[in-house]
């Protein structure tokens, strides 16, 4: 035993170590010095909001809910009425091949026509319509024609009206009814890329405080070690320490240095994990400067409602919304598989009217007699025609087909129904683990700040212990061995009472995002698409955002 007493120097870098807490004051402060370069202050609230203005995954999922209104419009596009038109321009001539063709050479027949069409779907109850109006002049040679040139216009109208099958609801509202739903899905997609962000950044924040402190802490290790060699070096000098005693002081110093450095190591994996969180594409020189966090991780109790805080989950989480609107988009499809089950009862009404004009012959007696005159009547006669409805025509249709045996739509109700049932369950499983994930996020917020109780009267305990190693050495009564080893003690006390004290604030924060969005992946139902089997209707039933456990 060597007992000589600690210099004035050593006995004040250990009173300065034991006096050091990793809370002082429930609080941890970044006290590593600043290397040169440019730096960033940063609070949490300034990193939350850069990355919900920049982060590169949330501009991803904000896209979504305007692809979704495309897809809304491409469904309302389909009651867009067609325009149609055309026209046209012929001249025939024909060898005569009847004796009544009279005294001429060919028979020359010129026809000039423009059409116009307007045809559309309407959105209620499957109806559709048909609109045409034709016009058209004519010139022959052909002594038994009675109008040349010859003017005509006909307007004709269709109206169809689905009695059973696509009455309720068809392809079509099947259509928009489901890109209304993805369109809500894309919302809660955004609000839960939202909520998984803002987590994300969170956490990544008290990583860098964890390992700024953590360098902190093994610092000023590595500096209470070295005037620990410096001391026991100048012990061999004055005769009181055998040589061979200063070896593991050496030892020691090394280890600690490289503690420090992995320590410095970590703080720059914790920058970047926080630099890609935070800045978008268009930050590239924001990633040369030090991120300085400014807020403090300081221990504050939380109240834990673990039943409120399920019950606030099952209603508000964006996983179990997505699915249930998913299960609501899938009924939709139901309905129209049901709906074609029926038979196809079609009742349509047709009408058509017509005029005629140009300059009509005035024949003498005789057949086809002599012509002795000819009256004209112009285009405007034509449209009176049309206009007064001199020469209607009226049909009405009524038309029923229906498959005799199973078919192929009674098949896709069926499997339809089916699939239904196991997305119910599906649904139903999905809020059981809803459940079971915050009761347990909550155990977690107790227990990490039992936690800090606990590794704070450790880290107390370990202090003492160290100052009372330094105190029997001091009197020759122990080995430079037991106060390294107190030493190291207290540098793992300290940091396990660092790092309890940042898994609290990060189950905080865990347990604040599990009442609102998934920690993890999210719940998984089956869509049913329209053809009554499992498959993509645009909807996606979970965020694409990458998530930090």
């Amino acid at each position: 035993m060597f007992g000589i007493r600690r210099s004035a120097v050593g006995t004040a870098v250990v009173g300065a170590l034991v006096g050091l807490s990793v809370f002082g004051a429930a609080t941890v402060h970044a006290q590593t010095p600043a290397p040169p370069g440019p730096e960033r202050r940063l609070s949490i609230t300034d990193a939350v909001e850069l990355a919900l203005q920049q982060n590169a995954d949330l501009e991803v999922v904000r896209l979504n809910p305007q692809l979704q209104d495309v897809g809304v419009s491409l469904a309302r596009a389909a009651w867009a009425p067609t325009f149609t038109t055309f026209a046209q321009g012929s001249n025939r001539d024909t060898p005569i091949n009847s004796l009544l063709a009279g005294d001429v050479d060919k028979l020359e027949n010129n026809s000039t026509a423009m059409n116009f069409g307007l045809t559309s779907a309407l959105p209620w109850r499957g109806a559709s319509y048909q609109i045409g109006w034709e016009n058209n002049r004519a010139t022959t040679n052909n002594i038994f024609a009675n109008f040349t040139p010859q003017t005509g216009s006909n307007l004709t109208f269709n109206f169809t009206q689905p009695l059973l099958r696509n009455f309720g609801i068809d392809s079509t509202r099947q259509q928009l009814q489901v890109s209304r739903k993805n369109r809500e899905i894309s919302d809660v997609q955004v609000r839960e890329a939202v909520a998984t962000t803002t987590r994300s950044v969170k956490n990544a924040y008290w990583d860098l405080v964890f390992a700024i402190s953590s360098l902190d802490v093994q610092r000023l290790s590595l500096e209470l070690a070295q005037r620990s060699l410096k001391e026991n070096r100048a012990r061999v000098e004055i005769g009181t320490m055998a040589p061979i005693d200063i070896v593991q002081a050496e030892a020691e110093v090394a280890q600690r240095e490289e503690a420090v450095i992995l320590a410095e190591a970590a703080i720059a994996r914790a920058e970047d994990a926080l630099r890609a969180l935070i800045y978008g594409q268009h930050a590239a020189d924001q990633w040369k400067a030090r991120l300085v966090p400014t807020d403090q991780a300081a221990f504050a109790p939380v109240s834990v409602d673990i039943d409120g805080a399920v019950s606030g989950a099952l209603g508000s989480r964006t996983d179990l919304q997505q699915a249930q609107k998913t299960i609501e988009a899938n009924e939709v499809t139901i309905s129209l598989l049901r709906n074609q089950v029926l038979p196809a009862l079609n009742a349509s009404v047709d009408y058509g009217g017509t005029g005629i004009g140009g300059t009509q012959l005035i024949r003498g007696a005789g057949f086809p007699g002599p012509v002795i005159g000819s009256e004209t009547r112009r285009y405007t006669d034509v449209l009176g025609d049309l206009l007064r409805n001199n020469f209607p025509s009226w049909t009405f249709t009524l038309q029923l087909s229906y498959p005799l045996g199973t078919s192929t739509q009674d098949a896709n109700l069926a499997r339809a129904r089916l699939q239904n049932q196991q997305t119910v369950r599906q649904l139903d499983a999905s809020r059981i683990r809803v459940a079971t994930e915050v009761r347990e996020v909550a155990r977690t917020v107790t227990t990490n700040s039992k936690r800090v109780e606990a590794t704070r009267a450790s880290r107390a305990l370990a202090e003492k212990r160290l100052e009372a190693e330094e105190k029997k050495f001091q009197a020759g009564m122990t080995t430079n061995f037991f106060v390294l080893q107190a030493q190291r003690d207290l540098n793992q006390a300290r940091n396990n009472e660092l790092q309890a004290l940042i898994d609290y604030l990060k189950s905080v924060v865990n347990y604040e995002t599990a009442q609102v969005a998934p920690l993890g992946a999210g719940a998984g139902v089956t869509v049913i698409s329209g053809a009554g089997g499992a498959g993509a209707t645009g909807t996606n039933t979970q965020t694409q955002q990458q998530r930090q456990q």
